[in-house]
């Protein structure tokens, strides 16, 4: 790759190239938050530059949307914590644009494609009026054809670094995750999403 990157995201087009994106410099440090992006062409086996994010994030989510562009959303800014903005990446362009603004929010959340073209973003660690980080239970669904996120039903509990799976009936499970709080309090509750 044309940089070190840890805290990034890899997408696999439809084209069968590799979208990676943002992440970080650090070597045990918070390094340098990235707004770069190269795409992996496994055809050739080279890595290519292609467009900036209109800003830099790790710990975001990158999803492969229907039409066959990336959402990308959110997640950490150095030491800055998250701002609540998103892009969409253009295959065909090799560009990023800016979406909506996200309700909450929020890193280490999960960001589920589902069945009708939306996207279901549920749960991560946000922060408070403090500016301290706090777990979050809310979830809210981006829409591709608006471009914009709208908050949905929350979560039963809070979670972080969790998994959700579309399954086939359109349901999403959310398992698993941290509820947050000092010691640090891992979970092995489920929930669906429908």
């Amino acid at each position: 790759m044309s940089s070190v990157r840890v805290a990034h995201t890899a997408t696999l087009l439809q084209d069968g190239r590799v979208l990676i994106a943002g992440g970080m410099t650090g070597n045990g440090n918070i390094g340098e938050t990235l707004a770069s992006a190269e795409l992996y062409d496994p055809a050739r086996g080279v890595f290519i530059p292609t467009g900036t994010m209109t800003t830099e994030r790790a710990d975001f989510t990158a999803t492969l949307l229907q039409d066959g562009r990336v959402l990308v959303a959110d997640g950490v800014f150095g030491d800055r914590g998250s701002r609540g903005s998103a892009d969409l990446y253009d295959p065909a362009t090799g560009t990023f644009t800016p979406t909506g603004k996200m309700a909450t929010q929020r890193w280490w959340y999960t960001a589920t494609l589902l069945a009708d073209g939306r996207v279901l973003i549920a749960g991560g660690e946000g922060m408070d009026a403090d500016r301290n980080p706090i777990d979050l239970a809310s979830a809210e669904l981006y829409d591709p054809a608006s471009g914009t996120f709208t908050p949905t039903g929350e979560m039963a509990t809070v979670r972080s670094d969790h998994t959700a799976t579309l399954l086939a009936d359109g349901r999403v499970l959310i398992a698993g995750g941290d509820a947050g709080g000092w010691p640090v309090s891992y979970l092995s509750t489920s929930e669906l999403y429908h």
